[in-house]
């Protein structure tokens, strides 16, 4: 029993250093995440799992996709930037929307809250090449995107494992006691 909790232990700590070795080379305090909702179809399904960067000195351009935090909610939202607005000083914000929602995602936002900005990004989608048309209006500013086509995406459909824990909390608890069974009666 000493060497099967011995080995449980280690399985986690393994899991923890991976995890913290893969923050610190993406950047990201998430560097892996699973798309929960629908709001990104036909780019991504639900269930569909995403790797992220956030490296600092790397511009958010239009048509990228973003992981978001949104100040007061706990999970945070894939979606696609739609607009960016510089100002005269440097400063970057930029507005988001679901491919799938017919709106901008300002009704998402903190109340009063109209942009993101750099600070709310938990990292970028990775390995989701878009081919898009973007027009910049004269002297606004602002660069808005026009058209996006989703060309390849990362892993698809393998969090639904996730999504099915988050859903159905008996589920979580018996593939849990499950695992934590098998390495306790696993011998080697």
């Amino acid at each position: 029993l000493y060497y099967q909790v011995l080995n449980f232990g280690m399985i986690v700590s393994s899991a923890l250093m991976i995890w913290k070795g893969l923050m610190v080379i993406t950047g990201s305090e998430s560097p892996i995440v699973v798309v929960l909702s629908g709001s990104m179809e036909p780019a991504f399904h639900r269930g569909d799992l995403l790797f992220l960067t956030n490296r600092v000195e790397d511009p958010i351009r239009v048509g990228e996709i973003v992981v978001f935090r949104i100040e007061g909610r706990e999970i945070p939202i894939v979606h696609r930037v739609l607009k960016i607005h510089e100002k005269q000083n440097g400063h970057i914000k930029f507005l988001t929307k679901g491919d799938n929602n017919a709106v901008d995602d300002r009704g998402l936002y903190k109340q009063g809250q109209h942009w993101l900005e750099k600070k709310d990004v938990v990292g970028r989608a990775r390995g989701t090449d878009t081919v898009d048309s973007v027009i910049p209006p004269a002297n606004s500013g602002t660069v808005e995107l026009r058209n996006c086509v989703p060309i390849k995406k990362f892993v698809p459909y393998i969090g639904i494992v996730t999504i099915l824990m988050n859903d159905y909390p008996k589920f979580k608890y018996a593939v849990l006691f499950l695992l934590g069974l098998f390495v306790l009666v696993h011998r080697e």
